[in-house]
């Protein structure tokens, strides 16, 4: 398993190895000893599952409080998935990373706690799987508007399918409550 370090401190591809042969193939998606000792000492408390089709745009997403960070790959399909880091007071705020997940090359996003995450799907239909360092609060859920100008994040799609929630999104600055940088982290 390789962990690859990105610009933005903190976010990780994570590449598996993949062991193929006639019956089909095998890979290790998460060893608890091998994240922390990547930096990635979280403890994952629930996995979700979600498939959209071809077009469709999911964020970017936060909670705060009860933050929560997300290990994420597809299963099925490609997705361009991207972590904005929206931490008050971060020298990297504003800043975001892009990656294209797919089924062939297995590679994983660490976006810690304090990141809006976001991902469009770029094949006909995808399947995301994300494990969370945080259980779903209804109450901390927040958005950021997937076309903040002041991001100017270069999705690979001009007229996403979004839920009202994603499409009534404020931006970056409007955001009522984003999360504080904690250098100690």
């Amino acid at each position: 398993m390789r962990f690859l370090e990105t610009e933005l401190d903190g976010v990780l591809i994570v590449e598996p190895e993949l062991f193929r042969d006639d019956r089909g193939f095998f890979m290790e998606t998460y060893h608890s000893g091998k994240f922390a000792a990547a930096g990635i000492a979280a403890r994952f408390v629930q996995d979700n599952h979600s498939r959209s089709r071809r077009g469709t745009l999911r964020g970017l997403h936060y909670q705060e409080p009860d933050a929560q960070g997300k290990l994420v790959r597809a299963v099925r399909g490609r997705i361009y998935d991207v972590a904005v880091d929206i931490r008050r007071g971060s020298p990297q705020f504003g800043r975001w990373l892009g990656v294209e997940l797919d089924e062939e090359n297995n590679r994983q996003l660490w976006v810690p706690p304090g990141f809006a995450h976001g991902f469009c799907t770029l094949s006909e239909d995808s399947e995301v799987v994300y494990k969370c360092t945080a259980h779903h609060v209804p109450e901390s859920e927040r958005a950021i508007r997937w076309d903040d100008p002041e991001l100017a994040i270069d999705w690979p799609v001009d007229h996403p399918i979004l839920s009202p929630r994603d499409a009534a999104a404020p931006s970056l600055a409007a955001a009522p409550v984003l999360p504080a940088y904690d250098p100690g982290r």
